[in-house]
């Protein structure tokens, strides 16, 4: 059916791999490029029978980009790279007429700063050229957006409270370690707390509102306020939203450990000298951490991420509550990852799934709230994230 591009050779680049590897009959010709070939040519050996080709690409660089895609001429590209490298491949996509999705919003290398408007204006060029673009289409953001979409589309009639919860009750063995590229993920977690109130935005210092939740399977994490991407364009998406957060889990030691980082200066992303050469303290951090792709071999537990809805049906008030918990070791043996990368990596390659179907497919960039989430929610099941739903319960906030 299409011709297919990821670019990114990190833990969900591994799994979108192997989840497209999987599905012969959407996907015909498969290709993984990254800055280093050798990542690549390792994950096309372990998923084995010769379905992916694989090149080197400086995601950077528009012309290199452009020279690939030339090369190979896919319809879709799959962008699991770094969220700066968005908008490069959003480029080098429009110069080759060639459609787009990612995981996660752009990002600016020198500002650790979580908004769409970058992207969002690429619309016009992308209609003009009648390319689609999806946004976010990992876990969070991603299914929890169509999570959202779903709920409004059978359980309620106006949505007014929306709490996205996200813990990872899984352990890795290790004093301190990321579950994703250390770079995004100190950015992502040491910025302060933002979320959405009576049409407007509330700003809290880093990890000031926390309270212990219980999740499905795991019972009660402590879980903290922080400002997660799909939070925007949910709330434009959802106008009748009142209230909007994302609530993460920490433990206290990873805590601890996150306070001494920064207090020390190593969660800079300002540029210092040492020795004569210009280092980016976080770059050096992430240098001498483990790698996030080789945690899953000794990974127990699980995650658990969902919506917990509050609104009205029916001129009632209502609560739901729909949710995905995943294990860390069933993601191992499958795709030799741990789960957060899996449950990143699935949704990717569904919503390109989507897209060769003819379902998510119109001229323009969209968040995947925009699209119908009845077939996205049905692979859920079909393709290792199955989801659960609970009705009129306590959400706890």
């Amino acid at each position: 059916m299409g011709k297919v591009l990821i670019i990114g050779a990190g833990g969900v680049g591994t799994v979108v791999a192997h989840k497209v590897a999987q599905n012969p009959e959407v996907f015909t010709e498969i290709m993984l490029a990254s800055r280093t070939k050798s990542k690549c040519d390792a994950i096309a050996e372990a998923v084995g029978g010769g379905r992916i080709q694989t090149a080197q690409v400086d995601a950077d660089s528009v012309p290199e980009l452009v020279a690939l895609m030339k090369s190979f001429q896919p319809e879709l590209v799959i962008n699991v790279a770094l969220p700066y490298q968005d908008l490069t491949i959003m480029d080098a996509c429009l110069e080759c007429g060639v459609n787009y999705l990612d995981t996660a919003n752009y990002e600016p290398v020198d500002e650790a700063k979580f908004e769409y408007k970058w992207q969002w204006a690429y619309k016009d060029k992308f209609e003009k050229a009648g390319l689609t673009a999806i946004l976010g289409c990992g876990f969070d953001p991603g299914v929890t957006s169509v999570f959202t979409a779903y709920a409004a589309k059978h359980h309620f009639d106006e949505i007014q409270y929306l709490d996205i919860v996200d813990c990872n009750a899984g352990d890795h063995g290790k004093a301190f370690a990321t579950n994703f590229n250390p770079e995004i993920n100190i950015r992502e977690v040491t910025q302060k707390g933002k979320y959405w109130e009576n049409g407007q935005w509330v700003e809290t210092e880093p990890h000031e509102i926390h309270k212990p939740l219980n999740y499905p399977n795991i019972g009660p994490k402590e879980s903290y306020v922080i400002y997660h991407e799909e939070l925007e364009s949910l709330v434009k998406n959802f106008p009748t939203i009142k209230r909007a957060r994302f609530w993460m889990t920490f433990g206290q030691e990873y805590l601890t450990h996150l306070r001494v980082i920064q207090n020390i200066g190593m969660a800079s992303i300002e540029p210092i000298m040492y020795n004569g050469v210009e280092i980016v303290p976080i770059q050096f951090l992430k240098a001498v951490l483990p790698n996030p792709g080789d945690l899953g071999e000794n990974y127990v537990g699980e995650t658990s991420i969902g919506c917990r809805i509050r609104g009205l049906k029916d001129g009632k008030e209502r609560t739901y509550y729909v949710y995905n918990n995943a294990s860390h070791k069933a993601a191992y043996e499958e795709t030799g990852t741990q789960a957060v990368s899996y449950t990143t990596g699935v949704p990717a390659m569904i919503g390109a799934m989507m897209f060769f179907k003819g379902l998510w497919r119109k001229a323009g960039v969209y968040n995947v709230e925009e699209f119908d989430p009845d077939p996205f929610m049905e692979q859920l099941n079909k393709q290792g994230l199955p989801w659960h739903e609970l009705f009129d319960v306590n959400l706890e906030l």
